[in-house]
């Protein structure tokens, strides 16, 4: 039996561009069907270029690409055609740091062309709602671990498969799982049990109201995970959103 062909057409999101000639740019796309690619975009930088307007981060597009060619030091495929694929206008403020944020988080973790639709869905519906709080990012967070494989049954004591006592509170650690806490950074393990009906289930929706209930303690313990499994490479962006807050509250 053949392998599924990629469809001539892929939904996509704009995760990064960088220069490549006087006219032209490489961008980091986040594809639905074919997962993170790179792609040369000849002639975007044309002042005259349709494309200018389209390829813009945070909005959802639709695009084709050719077959990989050899570019810029490795397989990069060729943009064909770009569109708006509707949906929300550029978040701003806040909100616009939390998109970036997502983007980099995808560019660190995500291998490429290595699909993932249903994170791709995830990340639009984060887009979505980022104005909404915290939450939005902290619920995006687990799906991203869950999805790459990097997040434990939060049901279950992992070392010893019992299951998770919702009166009790457990650490989340990145080598062991869960576990009993052994310092203060723990979590209900009536959460822990909300968190993985709401990854089972699917629903976004679900998990954000499950990760609102925690918002400081499920943040601590997330960053301890993404810096774990980031290799212990500072997020520019989540540096970059403190010093902003410091400005503003100076």
């Amino acid at each position: 039996m053949s392998a599924a062909r990629t469809p001539t057409v892929q939904s996509a999101y704009v995760l990064h561009q960088h220069d490549w000639s006087e006219s032209s740019l490489i961008l980091d796309l986040f594809t639905r069907e074919s997962g993170r690619v790179a792609v040369a975009a000849k002639g975007a930088k044309r002042p005259y270029s349709q494309l200018r307007a389209v390829l813009l981060p945070l909005q959802r597009i639709t695009v084709s690409l050719s077959k990989p060619a050899k570019a810029d030091g490795g397989e990069v495929q060729t943009l064909r055609t770009a569109e708006w694929g509707g949906g929300a206008t550029l978040p701003a403020g806040a909100a616009l740091f939390s998109g970036y944020y997502l983007n980099e988080l995808l560019l660190k973790l995500l291998a490429r062309h290595d699909p993932h639709p249903r994170l791709f869905d995830a990340y639009g519906d984060a887009l979505a709602h980022l104005t909404q709080g915290d939450e939005v990012l902290r619920a995006f967070e687990l799906k991203l671990l869950a999805e790459l494989g990097l997040l434990p049954d939060l049901s279950v004591v992992t070392p010893t498969q019992t299951t998770v006592d919702p009166e009790r509170r457990y650490q989340l650690s990145p080598e062991s799982g869960v576990i009993p806490p052994t310092s203060d950074a723990s979590l209900p393990g009536a959460l822990l049990i909300q968190l993985q009906a709401a990854l089972l289930h699917g629903s976004m929706a679900a998990l954000r109201q499950a990760c609102a209930a925690a918002p400081q303690g499920l943040k601590t313990t997330l960053r301890g995970l993404l810096h774990y499994h980031l290799g212990h490479q500072p997020l520019r962006t989540r540096a970059l959103m403190v010093d902003v807050q410091q400005l503003l509250d100076s």
